[in-house]
């Protein structure tokens, strides 16, 4: 879960309503969370097969066919598996839609974390484990949701798949939604899909502060920067030397800034953003509102990273590996440098620019697997309404506002095949991100049960 939420909106404080209830429904949400999340999917030793396989005995207990259910994999990848399953509507005039959730988690070891984090723990009003939140708590509201609706009946009128994978976390890994999108795009086609990427801002008194959707998110690229040498030794060192060529490189990438740019959702944002921070912050974002190029607004709005990182592309070394020995001049100096590449934008355009950046000594190349270009959904009524409307009854007084993540989920592998991808809004989290990907991860037990409320009223009211 990868939010932009977490900007500088925490100026609208209200207070939260009382806490969620311990009701049957709950309990049984509960069991099924309590496994998800107790049951290691890292990619070293996790399996998300078995994770899916779990989550498919629970949906056919409840009264799931066979061939509602599709469990999926490959023989190179047999611990990466997903599943896939269908709520059938009773109007076939409407297209589907798709909850999309992941699986895996963030690698966690237990020498660092305070709790054992794969056995759920509950402690001062909050849930510890790893995949608490990310995003073992959605993908367990999603197979929540269709369990409830099956039980319930009668049949939703519109169509709703579910679809559980693995590889979200590790660029590297086999990836189960683009496999989908790629080999089996039949199995999610849907008008739109709900996916991760939305919530909730708590501030340090469990008050919330504002409710995000997104509508839009960046492509997560990384690049190879390289620079070799004879080398020689280092008693008789010469100008050329493939370390200082690297450095200076990647001081180029340091102190360039790719254009501002907007879509129509970050300027919704900002102009929501402008209107709550009177005085020269919110002054300086309408001038750039007005003229993208106005480089002392941008100095003045950038100095927030978030929104620095909301308004272009970003790019920024993350990793380095230079030199063989101690006392010789270095034969080769690499360095990984991680985009966020601004929706519209290209691997290719931004491969451009690192080039030129980088100079005639260094090599770049973009690194595999090359991400899709990222589309913006629109930021259509139809979704965005309901949503607002729903917030309203469970969260009073709490803004819904539309943003662009400035990280990356696996929506970009449908938006490719034509699925608009929203992150749906409804669970809060602490102002710290409440771990996720760190120590220690936790979702507030009184957030994650409001939340599925929500998310429960709102996939009825898309499904009919």
């Amino acid at each position: 879960m990868r939010a932009a939420w977490m900007m500088a909106t925490g100026a609208m404080l209200l207070a939260a309503p009382a806490t969620a209830q311990t009701r049957p429904d709950q309990q049984a949400f509960f069991g099924l969370y309590k496994e998800l999340v107790e049951t290691n999917t890292t990619l070293s030793v996790g399996s998300c097969t078995q994770a899916a396989a779990q989550i498919g005995a629970r949906l056919k207990a409840a009264g799931f066919a066979d061939a509602d259910l599709v469990p999926f994999s490959v023989p190179d990848h047999p611990k990466e598996g997903g599943i896939v399953a269908v709520l059938k509507g009773s109007n076939a005039s409407l297209k589907p839609m798709l909850l999309l959730g992941h699986l895996d988690v963030v690698e966690a070891k237990r020498e660092d974390w305070v709790r054992d984090p794969f056995t759920l723990i509950e402690e001062g009003g909050y849930y510890y484990a790893r995949g608490t939140l990310d995003d073992k708590a959605m993908s367990a509201v999603w197979a929540d949701t269709m369990i409830r609706l099956k039980q319930s009946g009668p049949a939703p009128r519109r169509t709703i798949k579910l679809a559980l994978t693995c590889g979200e976390e590790t660029t590297f890994a086999w990836n189960g939604a683009q496999y989908l999108a790629k080999e089996r795009p039949d199995l999610v086609a849907a008008e739109f899909a709900l996916n991760e990427g939305g919530g909730g801002r708590l501030d340090d008194k469990g008050n919330r502060t504002v409710l995000a959707m997104q509508v839009g998110e960046k492509a997560a690229q990384n690049y190879t920067f390289s620079a070799t040498n004879p080398g020689g030794h280092s008693s008789q060192p010469v100008p050329d030397n493939a370390i200082y060529e690297l450095a200076d490189g990647l001081e180029a990438v340091r102190g360039y800034s790719f254009p501002v740019k907007f879509t129509d959702t970050t300027r919704a944002f900002f102009t929501a953003t402008a209107k709550s921070q009177p005085g020269v912050v919110g002054n300086a974002i309408t001038a750039l509102l007005a003229d993208p190029t106005d480089k002392a607004a941008d100095l003045i709005v950038s100095r927030d990273k978030a929104m620095h990182s909301t308004l272009r592309t970003t790019c920024v070394a993350t990793l380095l590996n230079a030199g063989h020995a101690e006392n010789a001049l270095p034969q080769r100096a690499t360095a990984n440098v991680n985009c966020r590449i601004f929706p519209g934008e290209t691997v290719d355009g931004t491969l451009a620019t690192l080039k030129r950046l980088a100079g005639a000594k260094v090599t770049v190349t973009a690194n595999q697997p090359v991400r899709p270009t990222a589309i913006p959904p629109a930021l259509d009524p139809k979704i965005v309404g309901p949503a607002t409307r729903i917030a309203a009854k469970h969260f009073p007084g709490v803004p819904l506002v539309p943003i662009m993540s400035t990280g990356a989920t696996d929506g970009i592998f449908l938006q490719a095949i034509g699925i608009p991808v929203y992150g749906a809004p409804g669970i809060f989290v602490d102002a710290d991100m409440s771990g996720i990907h760190g120590l220690n991860e936790r979702v507030s037990i009184k957030s994650l049960y409001e939340g599925r409320d929500y998310l429960f009223d709102l996939v009825k009211a898309y499904a009919g």
